[in-house]
């Protein structure tokens, strides 16, 4: 395994074309929807300057805004969540959904929606939405830890996770099945995912909690450089490895959590992201490799995020809907070259 320098000509060159696709993207993000902004009047709406038509401002502000910043978020902690699983589990396929933390909030989503028959809206359909998320996800991740006591094998406590998401998925079908069309409406059209739906006050307090898990995620370098030589060496540099672990399970689990409250099930980005970041970067120094995931999952979510309004035809399309075109030929891609990808071998 080669731990390459952690700032190197080729990664500074890669981050600094990352950073500039973002610093392109969200302002297209800006500009991009049904109703044509001039450039100069989108910088006055975000300057808090009166434009011409007092409705650009709110478009700009109150609509496109909120969706870019929570693509980028979203995208970035997604691909970090990712790229945790996939070094703890030593496993380029992990995800965020293998765990079935996803699945979990989902569960939580099902229950309060086709339990109360999609008769709840505003306010109270928000905070029932994100209560059963919270919920659900964590009793998934308290699953998984009281189970990581028990279990020392990794691949193990893996299994566990895919089948506890089974186990969800089941008891989705069972809500679905017995539910009012109006709560089955109401649980696919959440399912579909959506980058969307957060005001300015709800971005703010998303923005906090992906904010805090990435700052935790980014401190996990030198754990996450020491499981790549394997157990026995972790342990030999003084790792507590199952200590560690957990931790992972934390800050993956709550990345994916707090993702999968506010935005929906978004599928794919993280789980190909990270591939993008270590062909990309060409290094598994996780020093690295963190901020690169982290940036390139924002230029991933902010992209698709601009896709769906683009082709939108005055809509907006879900994200899920767009991911797995992006996702798939990745996935098969890894796939079949798997052995030639020193990255991860």
């Amino acid at each position: 395994m080669k731990l390459c320098a952690p700032h190197n000509r080729r990664h500074r060159i890669a981050l600094a074309v990352m950073a500039a696709a973002l610093l392109a993207i969200i302002p297209a993000c800006l500009l991009a929807g049904s109703v044509d902004i001039p450039f100069t009047q989108v910088v006055k709406a975000l300057a808090g300057h009166a434009t011409d038509n007092p409705r650009w401002s709110v478009i700009v502000i109150e609509m496109r805004l909120p969706m870019a910043l929570t693509a980028t978020l979203a995208g970035a902690a997604l691909a970090l969540s990712g790229l945790l699983l996939q070094t703890t589990f030593d496993n380029p396929l992990a995800g965020p959904s293998i765990l079935g933390i996803s699945t979990g909030a989902s569960l939580g989503v099902a229950v309060v929606l086709l339990a109360l028959g999609g008769s709840v809206t505003g306010v109270g359909y928000y905070a029932g939405i994100l209560t059963g998320a919270a919920a659900g996800a964590a009793a998934v991740m308290l699953t998984l830890l009281a189970f990581s006591m028990m279990v020392t094998s990794t691949a193990m406590l893996l299994i566990i996770g895919i089948m506890m998401g089974y186990l969800a998925s089941s008891a989705i079908s069972l809500l679905n099945f017995f539910s009012t069309r109006e709560g089955v409406h109401s649980f696919v059209v959440w399912g579909l995912g959506s980058f969307s739906s957060l005001t300015l006050e709800r971005l703010a307090v998303f923005a906090a909690l992906t904010l805090a898990l990435t700052a935790c995620a980014l401190l996990m370098a030198k754990p996450l450089n020491a499981l790549l030589l394997g157990q026995r060496y972790a342990e030999n540099l003084g790792v507590n490895i199952p200590a560690t672990r957990n931790r992972l399970l934390l800050i993956s689990g709550g990345l994916t959590a707090v993702v999968t409250a506010f935005c929906g099930p978004i599928g794919f980005i993280g789980l190909i992201v990270p591939h993008i970041a270590r062909m990309a970067l060409r290094t598994s120094n996780h020093s690295v490799l963190l901020p690169g995931t982290a940036l390139c999952g924002a230029v991933v979510g902010s992209g698709c995020a601009l896709v769906s309004v683009i082709f939108g035809s005055g809509g907006i399309i879900p994200v899920n809907a767009i991911t797995p075109v992006i996702g798939v030929p990745i996935i098969i891609y890894i796939i079949i070259n798997r052995k030639k990808l020193l990255y991860f071998n």
